[in-house]
């Protein structure tokens, strides 16, 4: 099949490696002239692990190219994604659809013999119709139809995510797109992966509830642990003893600063705006919305809680993309935590393994260093926000040697309490108090 990608962002560039990678013929496509010359060049302007070898392996074998030239790509396609942004709408919380629409009618004009066009996007309930009712009046004479395809991939993890998903949803009621796309995710057949053809609308709205839920989860967890600190009880085992029951699973059950990215926070609020829209009122997703921002910004009090007045301090920390295994910097909650800490008159120096050009962007005024160890030299304080597996085996005794102050804020649990209090560290961490003595 021949697919042409609109898009070579997180999701586009990933998908059109992967189809490539089962067989297919696939041009990205992108107005960026530097990317697409950069990725000619074999430069991924993302980080997600194994990207950089598919790419690579998939251009040689010349089943994967780029071009900034949209018309030729879709002219010959079987299927066109679309791949690009839907921001956060400033002003108003909705999902900005103007790069949807603006390739919709690129799409249009370049459209020859039946093409099934294809949102891979996170779109509202009702962009396929849009979508669907601007290229026919573009191109009244084009065969066409549009689908929806929303994309289900954790960043670090989205290879594997995509060649083992845990379901493909494909939303059309027309066969020859249901055989078209029946056809490009054949290969994943072998996995038995489920294929799942459901309304466009239906197949939109499935996407913002999945990560609705995810964030609710997220957001859930968190409020236990706050209980959990008060209590004496260990978030940590509540997680594990409520996730074992399959009814509920023990995934996105991590207490932590809050939830970030590139989907979550903008897909809640898109969601929340789509229902005020028709006059329904999501209340949780609302309130999973306001506890995580609040969550956020709490951390810096956290750390000046633990660490004492922070005017003059140097603070330490450790991760500032939004999780591990990317660079992705888009709401991560190490901005309102160094922000807030700034504010307290902290002195702000930083390490992350990938992250931290783009964190210079977000972030110009704190000091970053190459090593962790070296970043924490001379600090009152210690805080790690993301979870990466470099911090995990970091030498104790070494830290504390390198340390004004052996003060130390988990903000992701990823030490054993007793393993710091053993090398005499003043340790917090989350949803873990003491248990009271009896």
């Amino acid at each position: 099949m021949r697919i042409a990608m609109i898009g070579t962002g997180y999701v586009g560039l990933v998908s059109g490696a992967c189809f490539a990678d089962f067989g297919h013929q696939v041009t990205c496509v992108d107005k960026d002239e530097s990317k697409i010359a950069a990725l000619r060049r074999g430069e991924i302007p993302i980080f997600e692990p194994g990207l950089d070898a598919l790419v690579a392996s998939n251009v040689k074998a010349r089943r994967l190219d780029f071009t900034t030239d949209l018309k030729a790509p879709v002219a010959e396609a079987d299927a066109v994604f679309i791949a690009v942004g839907t921001p956060s709408r400033r002003g108003d919380g909705h999902a900005d659809l103007s790069y949807v629409y603006a390739a919709a009618r690129e799409i249009a004009e370049a459209l020859e013999g039946f093409t099934v066009v294809v949102t891979k996007s996170t779109v509202p309930v009702g962009t396929g119709d849009e979508v669907e009712r601007r290229i026919r009046e573009a191109n009244p004479k084009a065969d066409f139809v549009v689908a929806s395809n929303p994309e289900f991939l954790r960043e670090g993890a989205a290879i594997r995510d995509f060649k083992f998903p845990d379901r493909i949803v494909v939303g059309t009621s027309d066969e020859r797109a249901r055989k078209v796309l029946s056809d490009i995710y054949r290969p994943l057949s072998l996995n038995q992966a489920p294929l799942m053809f459901t309304a466009r609308r239906t197949a939109e709205l499935i996407k913002y509830a999945a990560n609705a839920f995810l964030a609710t989860k997220i957001t859930f967890i968190n409020e236990i642990a706050d209980l959990s600190e008060k209590v004496g009880a260990d978030v940590q085992e509540v997680a594990r003893g409520i996730g074992l029951d399959n009814r509920i699973g023990s995934k996105f059950l991590h207490a932590g600063p809050g939830f970030g990215g590139s989907c979550f926070p903008k897909d809640t609020r898109a969601l929340v705006k789509i229902a005020q829209d028709h006059d329904v009122q999501l209340r949780i997703v609302e309130a999973v919305l306001g506890v995580n921002d609040n969550r956020k910004r709490a951390m810096a009090r956290k750390v000046a809680t633990a660490a004492g007045n922070l005017r003059g301090k140097k603070v330490a920390v450790l991760g500032l993309t939004f999780k591990p295994d990317t660079d992705d910097m888009r709401e991560a909650p190490s901005i309102p935590l160094v922000t807030g800490l700034l504010d307290m008159g902290a002195k702000v120096r930083a390490h992350d393994p990938v992250g931290m050009e783009q964190a210079r962007k977000e972030l110009p005024e704190i000091e970053y260093f190459d090593d962790p160890y070296e970043c924490v030299r001379g600090a009152d304080a210690m805080v790690v926000v993301t979870e990466w597996v470099q911090y995990r085996t970091l030498d104790l005794e070494r830290l504390k040697a390198e340390m004004a102050q052996p003060v130390v804020i988990d903000l992701r649990n990823i030490y054993r309490p007793a393993d710091m209090e053993a090398h005499g560290f003043v340790y917090e961490s989350v949803g873990r108090a003491p248990e009271p003595k009896v």
